[in-house]
């Protein structure tokens, strides 16, 4: 018995930091970026830049200059996780 399966697909444009952080969350180097992608989580519960500027005039800044700096270098120095699959 023969099926035929016919997969649709979609082309799309992608900055190259996003590419290479995409190719990053490959679980295994034969894993399709449409595996990432469904596997991927997104939360309900999102801001919009509106509501973001209208909280900080009503309420003022949630962090400091040194928090913000403090965040930035974090996020600098942020890297994936080690691949725990991969070849040793």
């Amino acid at each position: 018995m023969c099926i035929l399966c016919v997969v649709s697909s979609k082309t799309i444009s992608l900055k190259l930091e996003a590419y290479e952080r995409l190719r990053a969350a490959r679980r295994y180097p034969s894993e399709s970026f449409s595996e990432v992608v469904l596997r991927a989580t997104w939360p309900e519960d999102t801001v919009s830049g509106r509501d973001l500027l209208a909280r900080m005039r009503h309420s003022g800044p949630w962090f400091s200059e040194s928090e913000l700096d403090a965040i930035a270098a974090l996020k600098r120095g942020d890297r994936p996780p080690e691949d725990k699959w991969g070849d040793h």
